[in-house]
């Protein structure tokens, strides 16, 4: 069955649009100012739990005692 010009020229209308909001979608996800506030955000949830608080000060310390020591030898 023969489809009308103007029910294809609809057709093609529409995966046009529908291809221009995908590409702008991408666009969106793939902008690296997104990129560097999600890793932000992942890192400073990081910051929250103790267990990686209490690392991270206890690695500052012993480079600051490290630190300390070579200075007064």
């Amino acid at each position: 069955m023969a489809r009308h010009p103007q029910e294809i020229e609809r057709d093609i209308e529409q995966a046009r649009d529908a291809l221009a909001e995908t590409l702008d979608e991408l666009g969106t996800r793939a902008h690296p100012k997104r990129f560097v506030e999600t890793a932000q955000t992942s890192v400073l949830a990081k910051f929250d739990n103790p267990k990686v608080r209490i690392s991270l000060m206890v690695i500052a310390a012993l480079v600051v005692f490290a630190i300390l020591r070579r200075l007064f030898r």
